[in-house]
């Protein structure tokens, strides 16, 4: 685990980057995440707001700012359910029912 205090910034005497570490990453994501919950979510439930985080990390990382060509993204969002599950439940809480 990294030690926070080597990861920081001291604002309070005009520090902005200490190495590879600086404020614009973060603004910058909470920028991009912001926008997209209020422009695409419009609301997002704490109960699955670790979704919504994870989707913006794939976002974040899998950029093409880093090289990774759209195929390559497409790849490993298609590996990333593998062997997962969305089912299907009627809002009155009864058996699943396919309409004929």
């Amino acid at each position: 685990m990294v030690n926070p205090i080597t990861i920081s910034v001291n604002h309070s005497i005009n520090e902005y980057v200490r190495g590879d570490i600086h404020t614009s990453t973060i603004e910058g994501y909470f920028s991009i995440m912001k926008r997209g919950i209020t422009g695409v979510y419009h609301h997002v439930s704490p109960q699955h707001l670790k979704r919504y985080l994870a989707e913006f990390d794939f976002r974040l990382n899998e950029r093409s700012g880093l090289e990774v060509t759209d195929a390559e993204r497409t790849g490993k969002a298609i590996k990333g359910v593998v062997g997962k599950r969305m089912t299907y439940q009627q809002p009155n809480g009864g058996p699943d029912e396919v309409p004929v």
